[in-house]
């Protein structure tokens, strides 16, 4: 089978780091909410935003993927390393990843989400 085009790659591996960066901040909203943080509102606020961009922009996504027939498949995952299939239409390629891998293409997605999430927050609350 013929491996995916780059357009399509681009949109399946941005939906991977995009979920694994939507993970990442539900697990994080999950310990400021339950740790002894002395002030919890500001992060909880920024993490909630946050998430509200992750999970709009993978929204787009998914119906870019649904009308270019692309779908991400877990196949394998252990401690070191996880295995994706992307399918396109008929075509199909099968990708392994070195998990810290994924973390370092996760890092900079929070890092965006985090910049734009802080001037959305900033914003509504000077025109409080």
């Amino acid at each position: 089978m013929r491996s995916l085009n780059r357009e399509e790659l681009v949109i399946a591996s941005r939906f991977l780091y995009l979920s694994m960066a939507i993970t990442v901040i539900k697990r994080d909203l999950t310990e400021i909410q339950n740790g002894s943080f002395k002030i919890k509102e500001p992060y909880l606020v920024l993490l909630e935003k946050m998430l509200y961009l992750a999970t709009l922009e993978r929204k787009e996504l998914r119906f870019n993927m649904r009308k270019q027939s692309i779908k991400v498949y877990l196949l394998n995952k252990d401690e070191s390393f996880s295995t994706y299939l992307f399918i396109a239409g008929k075509r199909e390629e099968k990708r392994f990843y070195f998990n810290p891998a994924i973390r370092k293409q996760v890092v900079p997605i929070l890092n965006d989400l985090m910049i734009k999430a802080a001037a959305q927050v900033q914003v509504s609350e000077s025109s409080s």
